[in-house]
């Protein structure tokens, strides 16, 4: 481009010195230039209107002939234009391919822009969330996926966890749902069709649920047959057997309502009605009840409410779920220890917390606490009575209240056990009052 650019100008300032000498055998050298600078002109005109033409016609036509630099510049805009169109056929290739790749998949793709509207969707989409082409292209996802949990999740903006729900199409589709963000604000949602995976834990859940159930039965009669018997006087040995038997069989007892419990929670990831709860009671009733457990040892147990919001949710599940984290720590912690409760609101959130200066744990051990029957220490765990399941229930708890679990402890310095809710799960006392028939 740059050999055309300086062959025009040399082109040019040979016309006009050749027109100059031309008018100079005449006696008009200046007339001569001007005459010949307005024919190179138009020459230049008429190679730029060819040149126009053949642009606009966007077809694969050769480029006009042309002498000289105007040949040379038709030519490289030829070049251009055959790789520019190699670059689009590839482009289109590429788009095609990821198109038919897309269709193929399982899992239902949606595009999400900035303004939160639908930008583009795969076939599973179609399918797994009766979405449409013709109508829906353009509209608000939260217009088309209605569901308060879909719409809690989406606006919160965190999507570490997927959300699991009925597609909304079909109630016997279980559909998982992840959300990634890229690109300035853009989202891309991906629904996963868990069907099959939920009813194989289904079973493995009523499997649990139906052998505790049938297991609670005879521990009834045992627990009772036994009760009856240590209210004989009986020889010193038998009775010592005998207490030893009634003591298991209340650690059986335990153990098979918190399974029983365990497989409710599991059956769903949320809540499927929600109320006000008086968190405040709640609060100070288990209290109460942790100072009575631990009268033996001592302990100085302070609650400490620092907010008057509370929480909308299912008050049996979270006075079992805090509960279970107070009296963890009153079996945890040695003599004359210090617990300490509170309830505290944030930009966050809310978040209750249990505080003590007990023993502590390995940091190795946090990440696997949760899980069911995890023991940090055995015999220590079966000495406390404990049946392995409290955080299990407390984590299912927390789930399906859309909270988190958070658990900072080192050895010898005591542990934090924290419940972080979402700011959308919290309520005026005035709310509760309202909603109570």
């Amino acid at each position: 481009m740059q050999k055309a650019r300086n062959a025009m100008l040399f082109s040019m300032a040979l016309s006009i010195l050749a027109g100059a000498l031309t008018g100079l055998l005449f006696g008009f050298a200046g007339w001569g230039a001007a005459v010949a600078l307005c024919g190179w002109g138009l020459v230049q005109v008429r190679h730029f209107n060819r040149l126009s033409d053949w642009v606009q016609r966007r077809d694969d036509s050769q480029p006009p002939e042309a002498p000289g630099h105007w040949g040379e510049l038709f030519d490289e805009l030829a070049r251009i234009q055959r790789r520019s169109g190699k670059r689009e056929q590839d482009l289109l290739a590429a788009l095609q391919r990821f198109q038919q790749s897309s269709a193929a998949l399982q899992d239902g793709l949606v595009i999400i822009d900035r303004s939160n509207n639908l930008e583009w969707w795969n076939r599973s989409a179609d399918r797994l969330l009766g979405l449409k082409a013709s109508s829906d292209r353009g509209k608000p996802v939260m217009n088309l996926l209605r569901d308060p949990r879909f719409i809690r999740y989406f606006r919160r903006g965190q999507y570490s966890d997927p959300l699991e729900l009925p597609s909304p199409i079909n109630p016997d589709i279980r559909l998982q749902y992840q959300v990634t963000k890229f690109g300035e604000g853009d989202r891309l949602l991906v629904a996963r069709d868990i069907t099959r995976l939920v009813r194989l834990e289904q079973t493995r859940q009523d499997f649990v649920a139906n052998a505790s159930h049938e297991l609670r039965t005879p521990l009834t009669v045992i627990c009772g047959y036994l009760e009856t018997f240590l209210d004989q006087d009986l020889p010193r040995p038998l009775t010592r057997a005998l207490s030893q038997m009634q003591a298991q069989a209340r650690r059986m007892e335990s153990l098979v309502s918190d399974l029983l419990m365990l497989s409710r929670l599991e059956g769903s990831n949320h809540i499927a009605d929600e109320h006000p709860v008086a968190l405040h009671s709640m609060l100070m009733q288990i209290e109460h009840d942790a100072q009575a457990l631990a009268q033996e040892k001592q302990h100085q147990i302070s609650l400490e409410l620092d907010s008057e919001l509370e929480l909308v949710g299912q008050e049996l599940e979270l006075h079992s779920a805090f509960s279970n984290l107070v009296f963890n720590a009153v079996r945890y912690t040695p003599d004359n220890g210090h617990i300490r409760l509170r309830w505290w609101v944030d930009a966050r959130g809310g978040h209750f917390s249990v505080s003590d200066d007990g023993i502590g744990i390995d940091p190795i051990h946090i990440p696997r606490l949760t899980e069911r029957f995890y023991r940090v220490d055995e015999s220590r765990s079966s000495a406390s009575g404990g049946t392995g399941l409290g955080l299990a229930i407390v984590k299912h708890v927390l789930v399906r209240h859309g909270a988190q679990l958070s658990i900072e402890s080192q050895p010898g310095e005591g542990s934090t056990f924290s419940c972080h809710f979402p700011p959308e799960m919290l309520v005026m006392p005035d709310s509760r009052d309202r909603a109570a028939p």
